[in-house]
């Protein structure tokens, strides 16, 4: 083991944004045995705050899918891949044909996107965006290329949304779900997922897949977990990222992965 690759919401991460002490000791054991640290998430670089509150993590974070590779300690984009807003605006449309309720977002390196009715009126994130089309609100920043584009549906399962929606623009984007019980869809260029930019990270570091342990629980953990010589799903995860993965990890609700951490470091 010389490289942990950990997602965060559903597997380190609580509902109620907590991080359990026993994780985080399991974490600071790695970094005292100089085994590499890397958090792999679906989170764009301005939703960091748990890593740096509650495990003092100044690394590299692997943002948005794979889009994003970004330094917390300096607060810059090391790396992106961005999708055009044209192709995102190719595919709303593909997207409205198959789901005609169906809202939209996109998230660029700078900015967060809103269309009128994703997000109930309530929302924090409302209080600093203002929803617009997004043909509008992209071409005001630019023509904006998008790191993260997303679409939530009010007439099916997260599951049913993605069956229905990867057909019908697979050609042109990468379709993937995190929320397990939110139909909303997470969309990216079609080579940009968390295997493809972790496995260009480790090779940066002289480490092999076969040295890689990796965590994870949802639908975009799944090439992740596939990549990793050491892929764990959670217990607690999608029956998808259970089956990709070659290990399973006792549940989030038991310190799965700090289980799994311990037993490691206990075997070096």
């Amino acid at each position: 083991m010389r490289l942990v690759a950990s997602d965060i919401d559903g597997t380190i991460l609580g509902h109620d944004g907590r991080i359990s002490a026993r994780t985080v000791e399991a974490f600071a054991a790695c970094r005292e045995a100089r085994i590499e640290i890397v958090f792999v998430t679906g989170r764009p670089p301005r939703w960091l705050r748990p890593l740096e509150e509650q495990f003092g993590h100044a690394g590299t974070v692997i943002c948005s899918n794979g889009a994003v590779v970004y330094n917390l300690a300096e607060r810059r984009v090391e790396q992106s891949h961005a999708v055009p807003a044209d192709v995102v605006l190719q595919a709303r449309d593909l997207i409205l044909e198959v789901a005609p309720r169906a809202s939209f977002a996109a998230e660029t390196v700078d900015r967060f996107h809103l269309e009128p009715d994703f997000l109930d009126q309530g929302s924090p994130l409302l209080s600093d965006v203002v929803p617009m089309p997004l043909a509008e609100s992209l071409q005001a920043e630019g023509d904006a290329a998008v790191v993260k584009f997303l679409a939530k549906d009010q007439d099916s399962s997260p599951d049913e949304f993605l069956d229905l929606v990867r057909p019908a623009v697979g050609h042109l984007l990468s379709v993937t779900h995190s929320a397990p019980s939110v139909p909303l869809l997470e969309m990216a260029l079609p080579h940009v997922n968390k295997a493809a930019t972790l496995s260009e990270y480790a090779a940066a570091l002289g480490i092999a897949a076969s040295d890689v342990v990796a965590f994870g629980d949802m639908p975009n953990d799944i090439q992740m977990l596939r990549w990793a010589g050491h892929g764990y799903a959670m217990a607690s995860g999608h029956p998808a990222a259970l089956a990709a993965a070659n290990r399973k990890a006792p549940a989030f609700e038991e310190d799965g992965v700090a289980q799994v951490l311990e037993q490691l470091l206990a075997g070096l």
